[in-house]
């Protein structure tokens, strides 16, 4: 039996079980991480060459500090030779010989389960030590891990494509995919635009991912964007291919031929090529038929952009974030340590690839993990969503991801019938939920629902993301359930979080006064997550709600073209800490408790009334549920001054349904709403058609637009609502 200094002691069956999964002979990464928990233990494993285990506690006043917190660590001279001594916020914390392998428990199931039954407590460690002189392990590129699937399980089913979202209409395995990305590249490559940008206009289905693999071989930045079918669409398209400094527009023979039909004399279209395979090919042989018949894959560096990934436009212009190959590597390698691909794992995915969260889940994960995929376009979700939990059932699906609004119409869908026949969804294992505020109300609303499908609660995974971070920063883990806060509406509205105990009334209508917050998980692997003052930049204790700060690998390189922006934005400094790396400012406002994020809005969007700050979301949540025939992510709150006083407006999309009675009643239900949940009396509340509110491309109401729209008249006359019905066509 190993001893541990201190108390704690444990059999070698216990160690075995601490170790085994991890491979001695896999190269060490560079930088230790000081430990994260809410405990007064922190405990180091350390393991040494040819030595007996050892348990090293820190110096208990230290961890006492509320400024023992994760964060990374110089390497630093230590107090003798061949030594290293971990720091933590300035204060030695404990010396190792520089050959010791430190490594973090929390992020093993086996492992933290090991830890407990080793110290007795919930304790946990942190990253890993690595010996002078190793490196950190390099992750392999996207085009890289294509080659390899291509080499080693070149028949296997990469990607399918649902037509309508019901049945197979096209498929791709690793090496037919390959070979189509290789083309694709050395077309690009007869163009001339290595090391340039191009335009990615795709809608969903296999020519997406041959296109943006083979613009990462080339070493082409894609910049991603939605095909548009109206005026404003092009202006976006346009927008994002003048900032990306992209002329070639790289997209299907349908999309190109309906382009240049409807939109080809306007100037948004101007300058820009638009090329569909067949025109591709064709260019390139006529232009450089050599490069074509010569070309071969380059080494691709992990600092290099692989993508432009443009924001959703939610908070304003859409900006271009510039995700390298170690981004994509960092954030989807977290992203499977969180939620593991084993075995029959397959995904189903609905989501618009373009979207950040669509590309990752849909596209990136699954050759990542090799593992197929099946995707359905947006639109055939959006007509009827029991196909995605069809699909679900028919292909065995375990990994999905959607927005909170998603699964509410996926289980209004059901409990407005009966569960369809043979729908079984035991085989879920994460249902990521996040891109918008994740709401209690639907989570237990959809899990009670498909539970009679098989679904199972565990299986609801909030997460929370960004662009910025390439995609996701926290994640719950997929064997527990959500974790629900309930907090003091007062209190939240003052910046605080105080937990207040679970209303009696929590699976109806909670009292106004106490609000249910979501957890969105923690950080895997080197990722790290602080709550900071917005205005001094101090760290701000657990608790205490502030801007989400995240620091690691997977934050993007910043965004393109805007390096003032991006100065500010990517590269922010807590005033109260000295540390070498930089943070992410979000712009998100949230709180750590016991080590969880929950996410309560934006800095933006707070709404300032009576000396309180109030979460829009909460308002358009109240108003959403005044009326059982409005639908979710229907309503847009802000504020607008008149001239002599900040008046809240309300912007709410109805059909025939929620208007039955009239427009009076159906607004006087939403006044009442709104009054008895937020005790909040609203100036102004405008019905308009369903359609009318502009949202991104993952759903989420873009509230500034919106006031925008509302402000110059496009809604309908921006005065007051009389006492008669107003339904205004959305323009």
């Amino acid at each position: 039996m190993d001893t541990f200094e201190g108390s704690a002691t444990a059999t070698e069956p216990d160690l075995i079980e601490a170790w085994d999964w991890y491979d001695p002979n896999a190269p060490l990464p560079g930088e230790l991480f000081v430990p994260t928990f809410d405990c007064l233990s922190v405990v180091f494993l350390a393991k040494f060459h040819g030595r007996p285990t050892r348990h090293y506690p820190l110096d208990r006043e230290l961890h006492e500090l509320p400024a023992a917190r994760t964060r990374p660590l110089p390497r630093v001279p230590g107090p003798a030779a061949g030594t290293d001594t971990a720091i933590a916020d300035g204060q030695p914390a404990v010396s190792l010989p520089a050959s010791a392998w430190v490594h973090a428990l929390p992020h093993h199931a086996r492992a933290a389960r090991t830890l407990r039954t080793v110290a007795g407590r919930r304790t946990c460690t942190t990253r890993i030590r690595s010996t002078p002189g190793t490196a950190p392990r390099a992750l392999p590129s996207l085009p890289e891990v294509l080659a390899r699937r291509s080499a080693e399980q070149p028949d296997q089913l990469a990607y399918a494509f649902l037509h309508n979202g019901e049945e197979i209409a096209d498929t791709m395995t690793y090496r037919q995919l390959d070979v189509r990305a290789r083309k694709v590249a050395a077309r690009l490559t007869a163009l001339g635009l290595a090391g340039r940008s191009a335009v990615l206009l795709h809608p969903s289905g296999l020519g997406f991912v041959s296109d943006l693999l083979g613009c990462m071989y080339a070493g082409v930045a894609a910049a991603p964007v939605q095909v548009p079918s109206r005026a404003r669409g092009l202006e976006r398209l346009r927008t994002i291919a003048d900032d990306a400094g992209a002329a070639v527009v790289l997209t299907t023979t349908e999309v190109k031929r309906d382009l240049e039909k409807r939109f080809g004399a306007l100037p948004q279209l101007a300058g820009l090529t638009l090329h569909d395979p067949d025109s591709l090919a064709a260019t390139a042989e006529r232009l450089a038929p050599e490069v074509v018949a010569g070309w071969e894959p380059r080494p691709i560096g992990a600092q290099e952009p692989a993508l432009l990934q443009y924001t959703s436009g939610s908070t304003g212009a859409p900006k271009g974030v510039r995700v390298t190959h170690a981004n994509f590597g960092s954030n989807v390698d977290e992203t499977e340590r969180l939620w593991p691909c084993r075995g029959d794992a397959r995904v189903v995915n609905w989501l618009p690839l373009f979207h950040d969260m669509g590309m990752l889940f849909g596209v990136v994960l699954p050759l990542w993990a090799g593992i197929p995929s099946y995707l359905m376009a947006p639109d055939a979700f959006i007509r009827r969503p029991a196909r995605w939990l069809e699909a679900l059932s028919r292909f065995r699906g375990t990994h999905a991801a959607a927005p909170s609004f998603a699964y509410e119409l996926c289980a209004r869908a059901v409990s407005e019938s009966e569960v369809p026949p043979g729908l079984d969804l035991s085989s879920w294992r994460v249902a990521a939920n996040g891109a918008e505020p994740v709401r209690w109300q639907t989570i237990r609303f959809f899990t009670e629902t498909l539970g009679r499908a098989g679904f199972r609660p565990e299986a609801m995974c909030p997460g929370y993301g960004l662009a910025e971070n390439t995609l996701k920063a926290t994640g719950s883990p997929e064997d527990r359930l959500p974790t629900v806060l309930w907090l003091s509406a007062e209190e939240l509205r003052a910046g605080r979080a105080v937990a207040v105990p679970t209303p009696q009334d929590a699976a109806s209508a909670p009292s106004p006064d106490v609000v249910p917050s979501i957890g969105c998980g923690r950080t895997v692997g080197d990722s790290l997550v602080r709550i900071v003052d917005p205005e001094t930049h101090a760290t701000l204790p657990d608790g205490q709600v502030g801007e989400i700060w995240v620091s690691g690998p997977c934050v993007a390189a910043g965004y393109h073209g805007r390096e003032e922006e991006s100065e500010q934005t990517f590269r922010a400094r807590r005033a109260d800490r000295t540390e070498q790396h930089t943070w992410l400012r979000t712009g998100d406002l949230g709180l750590l408790h016991r080590e969880e994020l929950f996410v309560t809005g934006r800095i933006k969007d707070v709404l300032i009334r009576q000396g309180r700050n109030f979460y829009p979301q909460d308002i358009e949540l109240s108003a959403e549920n005044a009326d059982p025939g409005l639908h979710p992510n229907c309503a847009a709150a802000f504020s607008a001054d008149d001239g002599t006083q900040e008046r809240l407006v309300l912007v709410v999309e109805a059909d025939g349904r929620a208007l039955r009675g009239g427009g009076e009643q159906l607004r006087e239900r939403i006044r009442r709403a709104v009054h008895d949940r937020q005790r909040l009396e609203a100036d102004e509340i405008l019905l308009v058609r369903r359609g009318s509110l502009p949202k991104t491309s993952s759903g989420k109401v873009q509230r500034r637009e919106t006031r925008r729209r509302y402000l110059d008249g496009e809604f309908g006359s921006a005065e007051a609502a009389a006492p008669r019905e107003r339904v205004e066509a959305g323009r």
